[in-house]
Protein backbone atom coordinates (compact mmCIF):
# COMPACT_ATOMS: atom_id res chain seq x y z
CA UNK A 1 0.00 0.00 0.00
CA UNK A 2 1.23 3.50 -0.80
CA UNK A 3 2.29 5.35 2.30
CA UNK A 4 -0.14 8.21 1.55
CA UNK A 5 -3.16 5.89 1.62
CA UNK A 6 -5.22 6.07 4.81
CA UNK A 7 -7.93 3.76 3.45
CA UNK A 8 -7.87 1.00 0.87
CA UNK A 9 -10.82 -1.34 0.41
CA UNK A 10 -10.77 -4.15 -2.13
CA UNK A 11 -13.81 -5.98 -3.48
CA UNK A 12 -15.76 -5.21 -0.30
CA UNK A 13 -19.03 -7.10 0.13
CA UNK A 14 -21.55 -6.81 2.96
CA UNK A 15 -24.58 -9.09 2.89
CA UNK A 16 -27.45 -9.12 5.38
CA UNK A 17 -29.88 -12.01 5.73
CA UNK A 18 -33.48 -10.71 5.74
CA UNK A 19 -35.72 -13.72 6.23
CA UNK A 20 -35.06 -15.94 3.23
CA UNK A 21 -33.46 -13.18 1.19
CA UNK A 22 -29.82 -12.01 1.06
CA UNK A 23 -29.56 -8.22 0.82
CA UNK A 24 -26.31 -6.94 -0.65
CA UNK A 25 -25.67 -3.66 1.15
CA UNK A 26 -22.21 -3.45 -0.45
CA UNK A 27 -21.46 -5.35 -3.62
CA UNK A 28 -17.80 -5.46 -4.63
CA UNK A 29 -16.66 -1.95 -3.69
CA UNK A 30 -13.11 -0.74 -4.33
CA UNK A 31 -12.00 2.58 -2.87
CA UNK A 32 -8.76 4.31 -1.89
CA UNK A 33 -8.59 7.47 0.24
CA UNK A 34 -5.34 9.34 0.63
CA UNK A 35 -3.98 11.05 3.70
CA UNK A 36 -5.22 14.63 3.95
CA UNK A 37 -8.39 13.94 1.94
CA UNK A 38 -11.82 15.42 2.62
CA UNK A 39 -14.33 12.99 1.12
CA UNK A 40 -18.12 13.17 1.09
CA UNK A 41 -20.06 9.93 0.61
CA UNK A 42 -23.57 10.44 -0.75
CA UNK A 43 -26.49 8.32 -1.87
CA UNK A 44 -30.18 7.67 -1.36
CA UNK A 45 -31.49 5.54 1.49
CA UNK A 46 -30.45 1.95 0.84
CA UNK A 47 -27.52 2.95 -1.37
CA UNK A 48 -24.97 1.46 1.03
CA UNK A 49 -23.41 4.67 2.33
CA UNK A 50 -24.27 4.02 6.00
CA UNK A 51 -22.99 0.45 5.75
CA UNK A 52 -19.80 1.83 4.20
CA UNK A 53 -19.39 4.28 7.08
CA UNK A 54 -19.91 1.55 9.67
CA UNK A 55 -17.25 -0.64 8.07
CA UNK A 56 -14.81 2.25 7.62
CA UNK A 57 -15.35 3.04 11.31
CA UNK A 58 -14.70 -0.58 12.35
CA UNK A 59 -18.22 -0.71 13.79
CA UNK A 60 -19.18 -3.54 11.44
CA UNK A 61 -17.34 -6.21 9.48
CA UNK A 62 -17.48 -6.96 5.76
CA UNK A 63 -18.84 -10.30 4.60
CA UNK A 64 -15.84 -10.56 2.29
CA UNK A 65 -13.13 -8.41 0.81
CA UNK A 66 -10.25 -6.48 2.37
CA UNK A 67 -10.13 -3.26 4.37
CA UNK A 68 -6.77 -1.64 5.11
CA UNK A 69 -6.67 1.35 7.46
CA UNK A 70 -3.34 3.06 7.94
CA UNK A 71 -1.63 0.03 6.44
CA UNK A 72 -3.31 -2.44 8.82
CA UNK A 73 -5.59 -5.18 7.50
CA UNK A 74 -8.47 -4.59 9.92
CA UNK A 75 -10.69 -7.12 8.13
CA UNK A 76 -8.67 -9.91 9.79
CA UNK A 77 -8.69 -8.54 13.37
CA UNK A 78 -10.66 -10.24 16.13
CA UNK A 79 -13.23 -8.24 18.11
CA UNK A 80 -10.86 -7.17 20.88
CA UNK A 81 -8.13 -6.09 18.49
CA UNK A 82 -10.64 -4.26 16.31
CA UNK A 83 -12.10 -2.39 19.28
CA UNK A 84 -8.67 -1.34 20.50
CA UNK A 85 -7.62 -0.24 17.02
CA UNK A 86 -10.83 1.76 16.60
CA UNK A 87 -10.24 3.55 19.89
CA UNK A 88 -6.68 4.50 18.96
CA UNK A 89 -7.05 5.42 15.31
CA UNK A 90 -10.55 6.74 14.63
CA UNK A 91 -12.56 9.80 15.63
CA UNK A 92 -16.35 9.95 15.24
CA UNK A 93 -18.81 12.83 14.86
CA UNK A 94 -22.50 11.84 14.83
CA UNK A 95 -25.68 13.68 13.86
CA UNK A 96 -27.06 13.31 17.39
CA UNK A 97 -23.74 14.30 19.07
CA UNK A 98 -23.70 11.18 21.34
CA UNK A 99 -22.50 13.10 24.39
CA UNK A 100 -22.85 11.75 27.92
CA UNK A 101 -25.36 13.99 29.66
CA UNK A 102 -23.92 13.55 33.16
CA UNK A 103 -20.44 14.70 32.10
CA UNK A 104 -19.08 18.19 31.57
CA UNK A 105 -17.64 19.46 28.31
CA UNK A 106 -14.06 18.63 29.27
CA UNK A 107 -15.07 15.21 30.60
CA UNK A 108 -16.91 14.38 27.37
CA UNK A 109 -13.85 15.33 25.35
CA UNK A 110 -11.78 13.02 27.54
CA UNK A 111 -14.04 9.95 27.16
CA UNK A 112 -12.01 8.12 24.43
CA UNK A 113 -8.89 8.41 26.60
CA UNK A 114 -10.74 7.01 29.61
CA UNK A 115 -11.45 3.81 27.71
CA UNK A 116 -7.72 3.51 27.09
CA UNK A 117 -6.96 3.76 30.80
CA UNK A 118 -5.70 7.35 30.75
CA UNK A 119 -5.93 9.40 33.94
CA UNK A 120 -8.18 12.47 33.69
CA UNK A 121 -5.93 14.71 35.78
CA UNK A 122 -3.03 14.11 33.38
CA UNK A 123 -5.10 15.03 30.33
CA UNK A 124 -7.06 18.11 31.47
CA UNK A 125 -4.62 20.49 29.78
CA UNK A 126 -4.80 18.56 26.49
CA UNK A 127 -8.61 18.45 26.52
CA UNK A 128 -8.73 22.13 27.44
CA UNK A 129 -6.66 22.97 24.36
CA UNK A 130 -9.09 21.06 22.17
CA UNK A 131 -12.04 22.86 23.77
CA UNK A 132 -10.32 26.14 22.90
CA UNK A 133 -9.73 24.92 19.35
CA UNK A 134 -13.50 24.53 18.84
CA UNK A 135 -14.35 27.76 20.68
CA UNK A 136 -15.61 26.31 23.97
CA UNK A 137 -12.85 27.31 26.39
CA UNK A 138 -15.45 29.22 28.47
CA UNK A 139 -17.81 26.21 28.67
CA UNK A 140 -15.54 23.55 30.19
CA UNK A 141 -17.77 22.89 33.22
CA UNK A 142 -21.08 23.00 31.35
CA UNK A 143 -23.09 19.86 30.66
CA UNK A 144 -24.70 19.07 27.28
CA UNK A 145 -28.17 20.30 28.30
CA UNK A 146 -26.64 23.71 29.00
CA UNK A 147 -25.28 23.96 25.45
CA UNK A 148 -26.84 24.72 22.08
CA UNK A 149 -26.86 22.07 19.36
CA UNK A 150 -23.93 23.71 17.63
CA UNK A 151 -21.94 23.82 20.85
CA UNK A 152 -22.68 20.14 21.50
CA UNK A 153 -21.42 19.27 18.03
CA UNK A 154 -18.25 21.27 18.74
CA UNK A 155 -17.72 19.13 21.83
CA UNK A 156 -18.16 16.03 19.66
CA UNK A 157 -15.57 17.34 17.19
CA UNK A 158 -13.08 18.05 20.00
CA UNK A 159 -13.71 14.53 21.34
CA UNK A 160 -13.03 13.09 17.87
CA UNK A 161 -9.60 14.75 17.91
CA UNK A 162 -8.47 13.72 21.38
CA UNK A 163 -6.55 10.62 20.20
CA UNK A 164 -4.98 12.37 17.22
CA UNK A 165 -6.77 9.87 14.95
CA UNK A 166 -5.73 8.74 11.50
CA UNK A 167 -9.23 9.43 10.28
CA UNK A 168 -12.30 11.42 11.35
CA UNK A 169 -15.67 9.97 10.30
CA UNK A 170 -18.74 12.21 10.38
CA UNK A 171 -22.32 10.98 9.91
CA UNK A 172 -24.68 13.80 8.85
CA UNK A 173 -22.88 16.16 11.27
CA UNK A 174 -25.10 19.16 10.43
CA UNK A 175 -28.37 17.21 10.22
CA UNK A 176 -29.75 18.51 13.54
CA UNK A 177 -28.49 22.07 13.16
CA UNK A 178 -29.95 25.23 11.66
CA UNK A 179 -28.31 26.49 8.50
CA UNK A 180 -26.18 29.19 10.16
CA UNK A 181 -24.83 26.81 12.81
CA UNK A 182 -24.31 24.12 10.19
CA UNK A 183 -22.11 26.49 8.20
CA UNK A 184 -20.05 27.19 11.32
CA UNK A 185 -19.49 23.46 11.85
CA UNK A 186 -18.52 22.99 8.20
CA UNK A 187 -16.11 25.91 8.51
CA UNK A 188 -14.49 24.05 11.41
CA UNK A 189 -14.18 20.89 9.29
CA UNK A 190 -12.59 22.99 6.54
CA UNK A 191 -10.05 24.28 9.02
CA UNK A 192 -9.22 20.81 10.33
CA UNK A 193 -8.71 19.51 6.81
CA UNK A 194 -6.57 22.53 5.89
CA UNK A 195 -4.35 21.55 8.82
CA UNK A 196 -3.93 18.02 7.43
CA UNK A 197 -6.72 15.99 9.03
CA UNK A 198 -8.33 13.27 6.90
CA UNK A 199 -12.14 13.52 6.90
CA UNK A 200 -14.83 11.21 5.54
CA UNK A 201 -18.34 12.60 5.81
CA UNK A 202 -21.67 10.92 4.99
CA UNK A 203 -24.37 13.39 3.97
CA UNK A 204 -27.60 13.81 2.02
CA UNK A 205 -26.95 17.49 1.41
CA UNK A 206 -25.31 18.82 -1.73
CA UNK A 207 -24.36 22.02 0.09
CA UNK A 208 -22.50 19.96 2.69
CA UNK A 209 -20.76 17.77 0.10
CA UNK A 210 -19.73 20.88 -1.80
CA UNK A 211 -17.16 21.56 0.92
CA UNK A 212 -15.35 18.28 0.26
CA UNK A 213 -12.43 17.76 -2.11
CA UNK A 214 -13.99 14.60 -3.44
CA UNK A 215 -17.58 13.31 -3.71
CA UNK A 216 -18.30 9.56 -3.86
CA UNK A 217 -21.89 8.72 -4.80
CA UNK A 218 -23.28 5.27 -4.06
CA UNK A 219 -26.20 3.40 -5.54
CA UNK A 220 -27.38 -0.17 -4.94
CA UNK A 221 -24.29 -1.06 -2.94
CA UNK A 222 -21.81 0.15 -5.54
CA UNK A 223 -19.93 3.34 -6.28
CA UNK A 224 -21.86 5.13 -9.00
CA UNK A 225 -19.47 8.07 -9.38
CA UNK A 226 -16.28 9.35 -7.79
CA UNK A 227 -15.48 13.00 -8.53
CA UNK A 228 -12.30 14.63 -7.28
CA UNK A 229 -12.51 18.43 -7.21
CA UNK A 230 -9.06 19.18 -5.80
CA UNK A 231 -6.04 17.36 -4.44
CA UNK A 232 -5.77 16.22 -0.80
CA UNK A 233 -3.80 18.28 1.70
CA UNK A 234 -0.22 17.00 1.61
CA UNK A 235 1.78 16.03 4.67
CA UNK A 236 4.08 19.03 4.23
CA UNK A 237 1.10 21.36 4.60
CA UNK A 238 0.22 20.12 8.08
CA UNK A 239 0.93 22.79 10.64
CA UNK A 240 -0.36 24.16 13.87
CA UNK A 241 -3.24 21.95 15.08
CA UNK A 242 -1.62 19.70 17.64
CA UNK A 243 -3.99 16.98 18.84
CA UNK A 244 -1.57 15.07 21.03
CA UNK A 245 -0.66 16.00 24.56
Amino acid sequence: MATTDIIRIENLVKTYRMGDVDVHALNGVDLTIEKGSYVAIMGASGSGKSTMLNILGCLDRPTSGKYYLGGEDVSTMDDDALSAFRGRQLGFVFQSYNLIQQLTVIENIFVPLFYQGQDLSERNEHCGKLAKLVGLEDRLDHRPKQLSGGQQQRVAIARSLVNDPLLILADEPTGNLDSKTGIEILDLFDRLNAEGKTLVLVTHGDEVAERAQRVVRMRDGKIESDVRKRAPVRAGQESDIQTTA
